[in-house]
């Protein structure tokens, strides 16, 4: 990224969350011309200001919803970085049209942005409960895609180039089950777990950090970027963070059940997707499916592609053991803070 990144000016939508402290961090260390951080919540960009402290980074209260204010964040912008959403799925199974009205009409807003300021490239982040969803969050990263690439189509001589990264959870970020446990754990409180059993793929900041620039390097517009990943059950993960804390033979687990729109597992490609995708060692590339709205094509000329593969989930993934779990967790540069905190 660094020789595109160079002196350029570029704009991370929810630039306040994990993600976006993370990116800011990587594209200041590259020699980035300007950054903007644009996002709603001032005391977030406050202390972001505070802890970076560096001149190249412009912060602006806004609301990807507001067309306005996105269009002053990303007027002159070289490349933007999509992250703002809504992520948390129950507070979007309770408010569906909250998660509509920023994961998809503020998307649209963001690219349509993008195009029509001739900005070079933009990176939307999606999620792997976007694959087969059955919660609203799923639902509305999903409709983002499908925004995405639909403007890819659309807008196929327009100088921007789209692209979409979908990864599953990251360890340590805001709001994620990790920083949840080892609280309850150095709370004495018993871990409260929906199901033992469910999986969920485990990936670091620095792996979706990996991700987003793997598709702002490699991408054609409309293609859709997967990391491979490995995955490791809710119980796996709970031992492996108690072992880490010296609390694996006195811990105690609530199994509270599944919370709204829940899955037992996830999924980074759907069977489909996987049919067309491209394996590029660590990634795979779903390409746009560039086809016109011409219905005639769909009764003369199909997909040769045979049906004989199996989507990509946190089930048939690589599974971690509890020793490989806490090699992982104790690298982790969050979980290393976390733990030199605590110890004091």
């Amino acid at each position: 990224m660094g020789k595109l990144i160079t002196s350029s000016i570029v704009t991370i939508t929810g630039g306040t969350g994990s993600f976006g402290k993370a990116m800011a961090t990587k594209l200041l260390k590259e020699g980035v011309g300007e950054i903007r951080i644009f996002s709603r919540d001032e005391s977030k960009q406050d202390d972001m200001r505070n802890n970076l402290n560096d001149s190249r980074l412009k912060f602006i209260i806004g609301d990807v919803r507001d067309s306005a204010s996105v269009d002053s964040a990303i007027r002159g912008s070289d490349y933007v970085f999509h992250a703002a959403a809504l992520k948390q799925v129950p507070s979007c199974e309770f408010f569906p049209m909250q998660a509509v009205a920023t994961n998809v009409d503020g998307s649209s807003n963001v690219i349509l942005s993008a195009i029509n300021h001739e900005v070079k490239g933009i990176v939307c982040l999606s999620t792997d409960k976007a694959v087969y969803p059955i919660n609203a969050m799923g639902m509305s990263k999903a409709l983002m895609e499908k925004v995405a690439q639909s403007y890819s189509r659309n807008f196929e001589k327009s100088k921007t180039k789209i692209a979409i990264t979908r990864y599953g959870n990251v360890m340590m970020s805001r709001g994620s089950v990790i920083p949840l446990f080892l609280n309850q754990i150095i709370s004495n409180k018993s871990i409260t777990v929906t199901n033992p059993n469910m999986t969920r793929f485990m990936m670091s900041l620095e792996d979706s950090i990996d991700l987003v620039n793997y598709a702002f390097t490699n991408a054609n517009t409309g293609d859709l970027f997967v990391k491979k990943a490995p995955a490791c059950t809710v119980y796996t993960l709970i031992m492996a963070l108690a072992k880490l804390m010296g609390v694996e033979n006195t811990i105690k687990i609530n199994t509270i059940g599944i919370r709204h729109g829940e899955k037992m597992f996830e999924s980074l490609l759907g069977t489909e997707e996987r049919l067309r995708s491209v394996d590029n060692g660590d990634y795979f590339t779903i390409p746009l499916d560039a086809r016109s709205l011409d219905y005639q094509l769909y009764y003369e000329k199909g997909n040769s592609s045979s049906i004989d593969s199996d989507a990509y989930t946190s089930h048939n993934a690589q599974q971690l053991n509890v020793d490989e779990m806490m090699n992982i967790l104790e690298k982790l540069p969050e979980f290393i803070s976390f733990k030199e905190t605590n110890s004091k």
